[in-house]
This record gives C-alpha cells, sequence and structure tokens, in this order.
C-alpha cells in the first residue's frame, strides 16, 4: 500500500485517527468535498449529523473506488462542520464508524475538522474531501 498510518512517538494518541501519513505512491487523487447526498442527489439524514457523516464517507469511498483506490490509500482528510462545538464529537465518531464498518476501515487517516458558518446548501451540516496516493 503506498499510505502507511502513524502515530509518531511524541505525539498525542488518538483513537479515531493516526496523526501522520506516509505516502510513498506515485498517483495523487484529489476529490471535491462530498456531502449528504445519495447517488440521485437526495437528502441523506436531514438534521442528524451521525447520518450526514456517514453519507460522506460512503460517498467518499465511492470516489475513492471510481479512482481505483479505496480509504487505504487516503493521505489525509478535512472535515467541514457548521456551528461546531465538541459536543458534536459523539455524533461525528458514530457516523464515522458506522461508515468504517461497512467499508471496512481499519484505521482512519489523519483528519483536520473545521468549524464554519454554513456549507453550499442549508440543509448540510458536513462535508468531507479526501486526498489519496495509489502506488
Amino acid at each position: 500500500m503506498p499510505i502507511t498510518l502513524v502515530n509518531p512517538d511524541g505525539l498525542p494518541k488518538v483513537d479515531l485517527y493516526r496523526q501522520v501519513s506516509i505516502a510513498t505512491g506515485s498517483k495523487l487523487v484529489f476529490m471535491a468535498g462530498q456531502v449528504a447526498r445519495d447517488a440521485d442527489g437526495g437528502r441523506v439524514g436531514e438534521g442528524d449529523l451521525a447520518a450526514q457523516v456517514e453519507q460522506c464517507y460512503l460517498n467518499v469511498g465511492a470516489a475513492l473506488a471510481e479512482a481505483g483506490a479505496s480509504f487505504d490509500d487516503v493521505a489525509k482528510l478535512t472535515v467541514y462542520f457548521v456551528d461546531w462545538h465538541p459536543d458534536k464529537m459523539p455524533l461525528f465518531v458514530e457516523g464515522a464508524a458506522r461508515a468504517s464498518a461497512k467499508l471496512g476501515i481499519t484505521a482512519l487517516p489523519p483528519i483536520t475538522g473545521i468549524g464554519v458558518a454554513a456549507l453550499a446548501e442549508p440543509d448540510l451540516l458536513v462535508e468531507i474531501e479526501a486526498t489519496a496516493v495509489i502506488a
């Protein structure tokens, strides 16, 4: 695999993801931020952060598959949260865990979470983008 995920000594250990990804592949995959819409563009999980996170991850998985990649190839995730507050973390973890179980993800790559005022549409609570490296 072109991505090795590690939690280096000297950095805090985070259960949800690894702190560092080391890429050794040659093909980069960049995707648009994925939101809680199904393949037909229908809304998924309106008002439900966990359901929207799960759908975002499933959409990222579909985009990766189209590129011939999987979550094993993801070097970095960026998550944009509307009106973020730490009290929302359990809902994020719940949605990510459900998607991880469906997609067979064993360890998440480094994640940056960013709180934003709004996304492109008013019903969206979260958007996730990924960068992958394929050998």
